[in-house]
């Protein structure tokens, strides 16, 4: 029991930290609320109350997993580069100019849309990667920094060349009908895109733990000093994982314009590549578990709209629980006592049966 306890500990630890932040907040809501009964009700039941919101949870998990997908790869190499917010930014633009620049088949458009976005980001990506491997330069300062800069040549290119002067607000013309993503379910804003992002998380699931490439970034990532004596090229490392987040930021940014806006809308940075590392943190950097993850923090988020809505409960609040459970992840005295007797007592029983053979 103790062997199996110790080698789930870090699934275990989450679902606790999860379980203490849920609990906070229906503290929170019994103090605040005047009907905490039916605050409760509608902050955990309602998200399925409704055929919309039980739907919005999947649409609004969908960017999340790309992101979140990006960033894990990232920080299994232990690159904390959070960069996801630019690539997501300027793939969507590249994406956008290229289909709305040619016309083409609906077969041929909506891949090449997804791969001009996911090389726009690559290359993005691989800027803060080949600065840190080459000059030591911090990734998490440089990915910021030039998330900035993502932000205002992302607006450069479409006030100056994509604009639709007809529009009432900055945006892009609109994309071709047939470069759309269909929609999964009628009457709601579900698109294929979210089958997209769980294929991108199986892949990137199967690329990490299944290739020799992605067992190069977990080796590096967990010691760069035997990675090295290993003959694995930690400068190489560096560079793929971070490319490899800027690819698959990129094609979330043309997924969520292509299933949603249909145009080029956004006015600031949507912050789903700030999403990305909360769910990549809940998900213990598996892109397995950040579809889970994402999942998780979509629907609380949809629970804490229908709260704002329906109840006197503030919207607010997921932020209050997303922080309690993101400090206990990544709180490394957190339940380390029980996880050195879950060691302590594994070592024991080994020895124990050792020394019992003959």
């Amino acid at each position: 029991m103790a062997k199996f306890l110790l080698r789930y500990f870090s699934v275990i630890r989450t679902a606790i930290a999860v379980a203490i932040g849920i609990l906070i907040s229906i503290v929170l809501i019994y103090v605040i609320s005047k009907t905490p009964a039916e605050s409760l009700r509608q902050f955990f039941a309602g998200p399925f109350l409704s055929r919309g919101r039980f739907f919005s949870i999947f649409e609004n998990a969908c960017p999340m997993i790309f992101c979140g997908v990006a960033i894990s790869i990232a920080f299994k190499a232990a690159q904390f580069n959070v960069g996801a917010e630019g690539s997501l930014f300027l793939g969507a633009v590249a994406g956008t100019a290229f289909a709305i620049s040619f016309n083409l088949p609906p077969w041929i458009a909506i891949p090449a849309a997804l791969i001009v976005a996911g090389i726009a980001g690559a290359l993005w990506g691989a800027i803060p990667g080949i600065i840190k491997a080459k000059w030591n330069a911090n990734e998490l300062v440089s990915s910021l920094m030039m998330n900035y800069v993502a932000y205002y040549l992302g607006l450069f290119f479409v006030n100056y060349l994509l604009r639709d002067k007809n529009a009432g607000f900055l945006a892009s013309r609109k994309i071709p009908e047939g470069t759309w993503l269909p929609q999964i379910i009628g009457g709601t804003r579900l698109h294929i895109g979210i089958i997209l992002a769980l294929c991108f998380a199986v892949g990137a699931y199967l690329f990490l733990y299944r290739t020799t490439l992605g067992f190069e970034i977990r080796i590096a990532g967990e010691n760069k000093k035997f990675a090295r004596y290993a003959g694995i090229s930690v400068r190489k490392v560096i560079v793929l994982s971070q490319v490899l987040l800027g690819l698959v930021a990129g094609v979330g940014g043309i997924v969520e314009i292509l299933g949603i806006h249909h145009r080029f809308n956004w006015q600031a940075t949507p912050g789903y590549g700030w999403d990305g590392v909360i769910v990549a943190i809940i998900g213990r950097n598996n892109p397995l578990l950040v579809v889970v993850a994402s999942l998780f923090l979509s629907y609380l988020r949809v629970g804490g709209q229908t709260l704002n809505l329906m109840a006197d409960v503030p919207a607010e609040m997921v932020s209050v629980i997303q922080s309690v459970i993101i400090l206990l992840i990544t709180a490394e005295a957190f339940m380390s006592r029980w996880n050195f007797k879950l060691t302590r007592r594994t070592v024991e029983k080994e020895m124990r049966a050792h020394e019992s053979l003959p």
